[in-house]
């Protein structure tokens, strides 16, 4: 078996607009909206360093600076907490200050994930890393990205993270076609297709917001010309590696994930992340689970042809 680098750093992009969020993401990141009590991108942070990846960089822009702020410490906050004997709240707030070593660098334009991706090299240099999207969190329960990196370390080349959607939902993605490897929960990746039509789509293998990169993607990023939406996309520059020989970085592998991710990139799955987040808190869910099965009841029909 060839003797593959390890996977330390991760890369968190996080530059987007949020525009899908406005007006509310005009002054603050999409990634700071709440998940109950805790920033979204929080929890994507907490699943790299539970991956063991404590070297995090971020890859931020404009009217970003809270994502900063967040992570690192709170000094008069902190004293105030201390002050009042609010030992929890402390430990709450230095919790996020003390996760990873966070690094960050800004994306002078929005010129897409690619883009954002390319950002990173100087920090990555020649070393494999991983990429996590904000969009999507998986639960801390599946150990998706840790066998995202076995994978890697194992076969070398790229890894992307796979699920299985409906056709009418693969025109929203990058869709893969696939083969078979001699691991259930692994394939090859042939091809890569971004926001195929459904009836182009090589199959109903989406990707989703994790990656495991081998470095080599950064010389073909750089030679990358826009693609779909005049955006620079990682879903080119990785169906290029696809096709590129393993002794040059090339090679990109599968892996098919069938637990549970939540997406918080629009409004209607963010508010239903939200609700699942809360009806698991222990803290939490026995009272709000009451009142929500109270108000479900009150609006059984509210808003369809029957209740009208």
């Amino acid at each position: 078996m060839a003797d593959y680098a390890r996977v330390t750093k991760a890369v968190v992009p996080a530059a987007g607009l949020g525009t899908r969020f406005l007006p509310a993401t005009k002054a603050t990141p999409k990634e700071m909206l709440p998940i109950v009590d805790k920033p979204a991108i929080q929890y994507v942070v907490e699943e790299a360093v539970d991956a063991g990846l404590s070297d995090v960089l971020m890859i931020t822009g404009r009217n970003k600076r809270s994502i900063e702020d967040h992570f690192d410490r709170a000094y008069e906050l902190e004293e105030a907490l201390d002050a009042k004997g609010d030992t929890e709240r402390l430990a709450a707030v230095r919790e996020s200050a003390d996760l990873a070593i966070m690094h960050y660098v800004r994306q002078g334009e929005p010129k897409g994930l690619g883009h954002a991706v390319y950002c990173a090299r100087q920090h990555v240099g020649r070393e494999p890393f991983a990429v996590l999207l904000g969009d999507d969190m998986i639960d801390a329960r599946d150990d998706l990205l840790k066998r995202m990196i076995e994978v890697r370390e194992q076969r070398g080349g790229s890894v992307v993270a796979l699920m299985e959607v409906a056709p009418d939902q693969v025109s929203a993605y990058g869709c893969a076609a696939i083969e078979a490897t001699d691991d259930d929960d692994v394939v090859k990746i042939t091809d890569l297709v971004e926001k195929p039509a459904a009836d182009e789509a090589p199959s109903n293998w989406i990707i989703i917001g994790r990656y495991v990169c081998d470095a080599a993607v950064f010389d073909v990023l750089e030679k990358t010309p826009p693609g779909r939406g005049g955006e620079i996309q990682l879903t080119d520059a990785l169906r290029t590696l696809a096709d590129t020989p393993a002794d040059q970085g090339g090679g990109v592998w599968g892996v098919k994930f069938r637990g549970r991710r939540y997406d918080t990139g629009n409004k209607l799955e963010y508010l239903r992340t939200v609700v699942q987040f809360a009806s698991e808190r222990e803290d939490l869910s026995a009272e709000f689970m009451e009142w929500l099965r109270e108000f479900v009841a009150d609006h059984d029909g509210v808003g369809t042809a029957e209740g009208k």
